[in-house]
């Protein structure tokens, strides 16, 4: 049984998102939490699987809830659910460790696939969410470059730099003219060196960076 706990400051969307959800089987809806503080106050006492984080709510929004429940719930998985698919909110959203992010359209079938799925470690997005977060401008000020970074080869700057486009494996190994099981060890490599959790992180982290990544 996965445990999840619903976040919203809505009191009619958190009883629709219950009464759907309970309808599977396998997903037991263990609390509900109307802002970001009560949400991290219940994730203490109630350890759910998943937490069905809403993005704009009073006291503590889900950008700032999310960004403390990784500090503090290492192993915690947050599902982003809102109406706002706008750059700034799915961008801080993943780079603060979200798992996936959806909207509220979305169909309950739907939902239900992406927690589960976000409760085994993959990240699911919706339809037009991966395509916007690949398109993120590229701020004129860069950031402090991580140490790792420096660790890199040539070519994991490479790969990284293509995966920031949204490129599959196969496609960058057909623009690399290498392996696609060579790309697989360079994108482990990556999410290792960085210690990234996967491919969406790395399309943040190369979009951060992108001026050190070169233009080869």
């Amino acid at each position: 049984m996965i445990k999840v706990l619903l976040v919203d400051d809505q009191y009619l969307i958190r009883q629709g998102l219950r009464a759907l959800l309970e309808l599977e089987p396998d997903l037991e809806i263990v609390g509900e939490a109307e802002n970001g503080r009560e949400a991290i106050d219940l994730i203490g006492e109630l350890h759910p699987d998943v937490v069905l984080m809403d993005m704009r709510m009073p006291i503590m929004d889900g950008v700032d809830a999310t960004r403390e429940i990784q500090q503090r719930f290492v192993n915690m998985k947050v599902l982003v659910l809102t109406t706002f698919d706008d750059n700034e909110y799915v961008s801080a959203a993943l780079q603060y460790g979200a798992m996936g992010y959806l909207l509220k359209d979305t169909p309950s079938e739907e939902l239900a696939v992406a927690i589960r799925a976000v409760y085994r470690g993959y990240t699911h997005l919706g339809p037009g969410i991966a395509k916007k977060l690949f398109s993120l401008p590229v701020s004129a000020v860069q950031p402090t470059l991580p140490p790792a970074f420096a660790e890199l080869t040539p070519r994991e700057k490479e790969v990284l730099r293509l995966i920031a486009t949204g490129a599959s494996n196969r496609e960058i190994a057909q623009q690399l003219f290498i392996s696609e099981g060579t790309v697989k060890n360079h994108v482990t490599n990556i999410l290792n060196r960085l210690n990234l959790r996967d491919r969406t992180q790395a399309a943040l982290f190369a979009n951060s960076y992108v001026s050190y990544l070169g233009n080869e």
